[in-house]
């Protein structure tokens, strides 16, 4: 049965203070909740109109109605869970870490962390206005892979002052990635989608890199984000093999 109470709480969940407030969020679809789940994120709720799938997880099984009433869908999936948001793990400096600067957009965000799922990055670092992992946006164009990349968000230039090792960041007028020699060990900032990277973190930044523009007699002024983000981590792990 899903009562009133429970009906409002993931609504509210939508908004980012609700979130943090109850320290909850919200994944639809059979298969990315039991992504979640063998990540060991513990359930709150968990709603379905999969009785077999209701049985197996411990869950409520509804009608497409009542489903309808808490899913953030158009055309909502088959099982909706709240679950709780896990604590920060430590970071770690010996691999390669990918870094956010403000990010606006949940799309490209989940994308991002769909790709560092991919290409084996396990820290993704987030400014402080970088959208929020745990939107519901974010939370499903990660396609699960967000139970897997552990997504930290801090002071930027702060973590970057005493980041150890090189500070790769990519610029229009950085010199080619193609041409770069890519350490194993780094951090690569990738900027916003309008601005790029701040001046605060241009300043910390230890090389300048680029991807080469081959239609030069195009209007295109840049790359989407997310796009900019496949090239470089395929660059970083090419050099790799």
């Amino acid at each position: 049965m899903l009562s009133h109470n429970q009906i409002k709480l993931i609504r509210s969940l939508k908004q980012k203070k609700y979130r943090q407030q109850h320290g909850l969020f919200v994944v639809e679809g059979l298969k990315s909740i039991v992504e979640f789940v063998n990540a060991a994120y513990v359930i709150k709720y968990l709603f379905t109109i999969d009785s077999s799938f209701a049985k197996q997880h411990e869950g409520v099984a509804v009608t497409e109605k009542q489903l309808s009433q808490i899913s953030y869908l158009k055309s909502p999936n088959k099982a909706l869970a709240v679950f709780q948001i896990p604590k920060p793990k430590d970071i770690d400096f010996s691999k390669l870490i990918v870094a956010l600067d403000d990010i606006g957009d949940p799309g490209n965000l989940g994308t991002i962390i769909r790709l560092c799922d991919w290409f084996g990055v396990q820290d993704l670092l987030c400014s402080h206005h970088t959208a929020d992992c745990y939107n519901e946006k974010v939370v499903q164009a990660s396609m699960g892979s967000l139970s897997r990349v552990n997504v930290s968000y801090v002071d930027l230039p702060d973590f970057l002052q005493a980041y150890p090792h090189p500070i790769l960041g990519t610029f229009m007028d950085g010199a080619t990635v193609y041409n770069t020699e890519l350490p194993e060990k780094a951090l690569v900032v990738m900027g916003n989608e309008g601005n790029g990277i701040s001046a605060a973190v241009e300043a910390l930044v230890t090389s300048k890199i680029s991807i080469p523009q081959f239609g030069l007699q195009q209007p295109t002024e840049s790359l989407n984000v997310a796009t900019a983000t496949a090239i470089m981590l395929n660059e970083f792990r090419r050099h790799a093999y």
